[in-house]
């Protein structure tokens, strides 16, 4: 069933050719070649090889037509985005991974050793941090996961635990760093007054004002704000329905009840009611316009999400307990807010805070629109 044919190269070293011929009823219905250096190593690849193509079914596996991974990715964006919508950064990595030399890979040659050397590349050639390299391979490992069992592809169960473990040793993948990161009253004091002065010159559609301070007192991400709706808010419970809540193992459909803080409410029902959309704002609009502002300012290193780390951080310093917070929050794992947990009750630092009487009481965008422009005379 097998052969060694030996040949010389051009440089005249000898290279040895193994060959495995399966054939049935006259018919070859199976063959496979490797070239080694040294005579031994192909007599002991014929000899596996051999044994292996005697199991029961290893002929059909060998001939099936194996899928590329830029391939299964395609595939599971495809069925899955049907059944439930990925991120738009979930999405994003796994079609850079599929355009990468890995893309090319097919499924049998997944192995730990491929994984392992595409991380290394990706650090050492793309200049990526370990945390953007875990983050890939956990995409990657998604798909992995259901092109297995559900498409019967041929790929090591163990390739990617495996990878990942020699990964973690090395130093190599880690969790992205918890930012600390919180808003000094002074740096809020600049941020408010310039959206205010925005506001009035006309040179803002976001009323930017009451965004930041319900962002700072509800806890609420930026595209969370944008989505709630008059029709989703509980007067009685003083709590809002945050639809499609960010979860790490579920995006969308993940709908939350969550209380809404005294100096928050009074923010929100400060908003006139124009819209669906209690703050019928662009999510991404928000973010820039704050990014704007903090580039503006020279406010270095604040992002607008460094407010919900504020907004919970003051809760804590309140003396709430960790279910109380967790209402307000949405946080889902009490795990992950053990980082607050260092934080003692040291009281409210915005208490008479003069802002949130001014953003309350303060005029908004809308209200402005509806200002008819004096007729220049």
């Amino acid at each position: 069933m097998g052969s060694i044919t030996v040949r010389k190269r051009k440089d005249g070293s000898v290279a040895y050719t193994a060959q495995i011929r399966i054939m049935q009823k006259g018919v070859t219905v199976y063959q496979e070649s490797q070239t080694f250096d040294r005579k031994t190593t192909a007599q002991a690849w014929l000899k596996r090889r051999e044994t292996e193509m005697a199991e029961p079914g290893a002929i059909t596996k060998a001939n099936r037509k194996g899928a590329t991974v830029k391939e299964m990715i395609e595939r599971y964006l495809d069925e899955y985005e049907r059944l439930r919508p990925l991120g738009k950064t979930k999405r994003a990595t796994l079609k850079a991974i599929s355009e990468t030399w890995l893309g090319k890979l097919e499924d049998k040659g997944i192995t730990s050793q491929k994984l392992v050397e595409y991380a290394n590349d990706r650090m050492q050639k793309d200049g990526i941090q370990p945390q953007t390299v875990g983050n890939d391979l956990a995409h990657l490992g998604a798909v992995l996961s259901v092109a297995r069992p559900a498409w019967g592809y041929d790929i090591d169960p163990m390739a990617m635990p495996d990878a990942r473990r020699v990964l973690r040793k090395m130093g190599a993948v880690s969790k992205s760093k918890e930012r600390e990161r919180r808003p000094t009253l002074k740096e809020l004091d600049a941020l408010l007054q310039y959206f205010g002065e925005m506001r009035d010159r006309r040179k803002q559609e976001i009323d930017m004002v009451r965004v930041t301070v319900f962002a700072l007192f509800s806890t609420r991400r930026q595209e969370e704000i944008t989505r709630i709706k008059w029709g989703s808010i509980d007067e009685a419970r003083r709590m809002v329905l945050i639809t499609d809540m960010k979860n790490p193992g579920q995006k969308y459909g993940n709908d939350v009840w969550c209380l809404v803080p005294d100096e928050a409410w009074a923010v929100m029902q400060s908003m006139p009611k124009v819209a669906d959309e209690v703050f019928p704002y662009n999510a991404r609009s928000v973010s820039a316009s704050f990014t704007r502002a903090c580039h503006f300012l020279e406010i270095d290193d604040l992002h607008f999400h460094d407010l919900r780390h504020d907004g919970v951080s003051r809760l804590f310093e309140m003396g709430w307990d960790i279910p109380k917070v967790a209402s307000v929050s949405g946080h889902r794992d009490w795990n992950s807010m053990r980082r607050y947990t260092h934080l003692k009750g040291s009281g409210d630092h915005y208490k008479d805070w003069p802002w949130l009487e001014r953003v309350i009481s303060g005029p908004t965008i809308e209200a402005r629109k509806r200002v008819r422009k004096p007729d220049a005379s």
